[in-house]
């Protein structure tokens, strides 16, 4: 439906579209980081709770979404799986890369981060970390997927997510009515930013190839790039835009939550309704390059230092990943 509104629309509709959608783009990210860390204050999460619980649940929606097509649509689980492990995979290279070059250049004080960070969120983080990089693992030891994984892993999501919630920091004393006014008005404005990204980002990626298609971009390139880049940049925008104002642990919870959400809550309910098994050694280079990432992230937070040579280590791990995933044979 939406193709053919833009096949109407034309090269000139289109380009209105792409540039409308990058103005809502910009306005609602900043709508999600203002509100996001509004929030934090009041609840007393933290901004780093507040990144893993609710906006990386929202910038997971279009994983979601080619997940639930999927249960409908059986033929399509193995493109889940693969959209699963290839976001978690731009979220740690690519957009935790790109964000350290940010800290560096425009923040060279941030360098020692991680060790101001207090211990329960590097604990969050690096759970997190270590429960992206299991789980491939185990599925390539399995070798298909099992319903019984996905139970489990759908719970391993509400617990976590369950502990979380349950510690917070201390707060400035309010009263209870002044506190629910605007925690409520905080997750309202929040929810509102994350829709305004994840609709604009849709009409971009939809607008972007369609315009890369009329100029003659072959598809398989347009596939390659645009497409295949869309559904984490609901997390490209929402961490760079966090980054740039200085919320780097309101990044980093949104980036490692989306990675934890996808290989918990959205793999598991992939397995436990899709109709059909996947053989997973058919992913076996994208569960190599999951494993690699992880490992390269957590290295990175037990040193403790962002610098410029860490944002184009991860850079240089996903161009590679590139390379490898379109060379030929």
């Amino acid at each position: 439906m939406q193709k053919e509104l833009l096949e109407q629309l034309g090269i000139i509709g289109n380009v209105v579209v792409l540039f409308a959608s990058l103005v809502v783009l910009i306005r609602a990210s900043s709508l999600t980081i203002t509100n996001s860390v509004n929030l934090a204050s009041v609840t007393g999460l933290g901004k780093t709770k507040v990144g893993f619980l609710l906006v990386a649940f929202s910038t997971s929606l279009p994983e979601l979404f080619v997940a639930t097509f999927a249960i409908l649509d059986p033929q399509t689980v193995g493109i889940s799986l693969g959209n699963i492990l290839g976001s978690n995979i731009i979220n740690i290279c690519l957009i935790l890369g790109i964000g350290f070059l940010i800290m560096a250049i425009k923040y060279p004080e941030s360098a020692e981060f991680f060790t101001k960070m207090a211990r329960d969120e590097v604990g969050n983080l690096n759970f997190g970390i270590f429960v992206a990089a299991i789980v491939p693992l185990l599925l390539l030891y399995l070798g298909y997927s099992s319903q019984i994984l996905g139970f489990l892993l759908v719970g391993l999501f509400v617990y976590n997510m369950y502990e979380l919630a349950k510690k917070r920091e201390t707060v400035e004393q309010i009263s209870d009515t002044a506190e629910k006014y605007e925690r409520g008005k905080y997750i309202i404005k929040t929810f509102l930013g994350i829709i305004g990204v994840v609709a604009a980002s849709f009409f971009i990626i939809e607008s972007a190839s369609f315009l890369a298609l009329s100029v003659g971009v072959p598809p398989v390139i347009v596939g390659a790039t645009v497409v295949a880049f869309g559904t984490s940049f609901p997390e490209l925008v929402t961490s760079v835009d966090s980054i740039r104002k200085g919320f780097i642990d309101l990044a980093l919870g949104n980036v490692i939550g989306s990675c934890f959400i996808n290989i918990t809550l959205i793999l598991g309910l992939t397995f436990m309704f899709a109709p059909i098994e996947v053989n997973i050694s058919a992913f076996s280079d994208l569960i190599l390059f999951s494993l690699i990432s992880n490992i390269v992230f957590g290295y990175i937070m037990q040193n403790s230092k962002i610098r410029i040579q860490e944002g184009i280590t991860l850079i240089a791990i996903y161009s590679i990943f590139l390379v490898i995933s379109f060379s030929p044979g």
